[in-house]
């Protein structure tokens, strides 16, 4: 099967640099832009995160697709760092362990990493028994979504950071036996 994995496109928190996770925005304008600039082929199937960025970013992609939305998809809940920047959050004790923890410590009052790559993993081995026989998958999701599915399922193996994108950036893969090759960068 071969699968498109593209981050959704950039939105005015994405702009900001912002850690933005359970805040539902709209596509900014330069984001629609980017996306319609991308040629992708055109997928049997389309799944997306059940946010607005998402949704929005597949009907882009894969125009006259509906997408089926896959709320286990959705980003990393960030608790206490939602809708901040690194300027907002520098000199926070908080910040300064999570940071030096490479990422691996709870977001204060928001996910556990860990548990959100489990939800991530599980939400696509579900979709992949819906998608059992068909040839081509098309997925717009987050770019925890994107690390978490290639850290767990891209051969070879590399760490969860290794893998990010920009957004409206992401894999072309191949699945088979279990494992994605990554046939090329997006």
């Amino acid at each position: 099967m071969e699968l498109y994995m593209i981050r959704h496109g950039m939105t005015k928190g994405n702009l900001e640099r912002r850690y933005i996770g359970r805040t539902d925005e709209d596509l900014c304008e330069e984001g629609r832009q980017a996306l319609g600039r991308l040629s992708l082929a055109q997928c049997e199937i389309i799944a997306a995160s059940p946010m607005k960025r998402c949704i929005e970013t597949a009907r882009i992609l894969w125009p006259g697709k509906e997408p089926i939305v896959c709320s286990d998809f959705r980003e990393c809940d960030f608790g206490d760092f939602e809708g901040k920047n690194y300027e907002d959050l520098n000199g926070r004790e908080d910040y300064q362990r999570w940071i030096d923890s490479f990422g691996a410590l709870p977001f204060p009052g928001g996910e556990d990493p860990t548990k959100f790559r489990e939800r991530c993993i599980r939400a696509f081995e579900e979709l992949m028994e819906i998608c059992s026989g068909c040839e081509s998958l098309g997925l717009a999701v987050h770019g925890g979504t994107v690390m978490a599915l290639m850290e767990r399922f891209a051969e070879p193996r590399k760490g969860y950071y290794d893998w990010q994108v920009p957004c409206a950036g992401g894999f072309h893969c191949r699945i088979g036996g279990g494992t994605f090759t990554v046939l090329e960068k997006i």
